[in-house]
């Protein structure tokens, strides 16, 4: 593991990483990924520790993957599912985690269809005093920081596989396509991603990306950092955005939290802004595309494009996301044994 001082007890949100921490997740998830490759994949690392995946929300990629990570760390790992739970019955969700609490969780892997739920909960778990790390994995409309992170891996890996840093995405230019209103996949990843000093060009249509979308994140910026404001640029129409681009990353729509009618069809929609070979001839010709997932085919991406290995990094994605997330646990979670 890379010597490197860890200080963060939760991870909740990309805003205020710094490029050192960024560094270390990077770095230390490349370690777990040789770890992988090996024929015998487990480590004792978190042996004793508890790992509760508490998920308010449905999910396969990302509750699966924290598992999956948990138990390459020899942790013990308890799976919440909210429809078979005492909140059924009127349980609150700090009592839930304080239940939880009480059986031994070291570590609470939390996801919320609400923003703010993973904040609450670890403000909770400061309050009463221990030793409990919450790591946010997705609230609501806010952040979902360890899908920004292995997005980040999976791109530095590419260029470098063997030294994963940020300062590698220096310069390069990443489009950002789709529902970016909605999705807190995007968010993450305009911080890590403005963090390295990449060019983050977002499209998609007004409807999904207001106008004053990136003076947000120059804001925040501005009161938590006295890093460069983020290279934000938005774009209403894909030509511009997918114009010498290095990566491309397509977002899902979401559908379940579009409140309006936001769009006329989906038709329309991927005859717009949906990545085909065609579109992407605008971009370098070794561009890269990456999607969150899950995916709907033929809506943000062709069928065909998404199974290309050529362009396609979404596999890898998935594959990252398990040396991300070991790196997660092991950073949040070594000081505890």
């Amino acid at each position: 593991m890379p010597s490197t001082t860890w200080n963060r007890h939760h991870i909740l949100s990309l805003a205020d990483f710094t490029v050192a921490e960024y560094d270390t997740v990077l770095q230390t998830a490349a370690s777990f990924q040789e770890v992988l490759s090996r024929r015998t994949k487990k480590v004792p690392t978190l042996q004793g520790q508890v790992v509760a995946n508490l998920f308010f929300e449905p999910s396969t990629r990302t509750r699966s993957s924290f598992e999956i990570a948990a138990k390459r760390l020899s942790a013990d790992t308890l799976n919440f599912a909210a429809s078979t739970s005492s909140m059924t019955k009127g349980e609150t969700i700090l009592d839930t985690a304080k239940t939880y609490l009480a059986m031994g969780t070291d570590i609470m892997v939390i996801r919320h269809r609400e923003a703010g739920v993973p904040n609450a909960i670890a403000q909770e778990m400061d309050r009463l005093g221990v030793r409990v790390s919450v790591l946010n994995a997705g609230d609501g409309q806010h952040e979902h920081p360890s899908q920004g992170l292995l997005d980040l891996f999976t791109i530095c890996t590419l260029i470098e596989p063997t030294n994963p840093r940020i300062e590698l995405l220096k310069g390069k230019k990443i489009a950002i396509v789709g529902d970016i209103l909605h999705s807190r996949v995007a968010r993450s990843n305009i911080w890590s991603l403005a963090a390295s000093g990449a060019e983050v060009h977002l499209a998609a249509p007004p409807t999904l990306l207001p106008k004053l979308f990136a003076d947000y994140f120059s804001e925040q910026k501005s009161a938590t950092s006295s890093s460069p404001i983020p290279q934000i640029f938005l774009h209403w129409h894909l030509e511009p955005a997918l114009r010498d681009a290095d990566f491309v990353m397509t977002l899902r729509l979401q559908k379940e939290r579009m409140t309006a009618h936001l769009l006329p069809s989906l038709r329309e929609y991927h005859q717009l802004f949906g990545i085909t070979r065609s579109k992407l001839k605008l971009s370098k010709s070794d561009v890269k595309v990456l999607h969150p997932g899950p995916v709907n085919r033929g809506v943000e991406i062709s069928s065909d494009l998404m199974d290309d290995p050529e362009f396609s990094l979404i596999q890898s994605q998935v594959t990252s996301g398990v040396a991300v997330r070991m790196a997660l646990l092991y950073l949040i979670g070594s000081g505890k044994t």
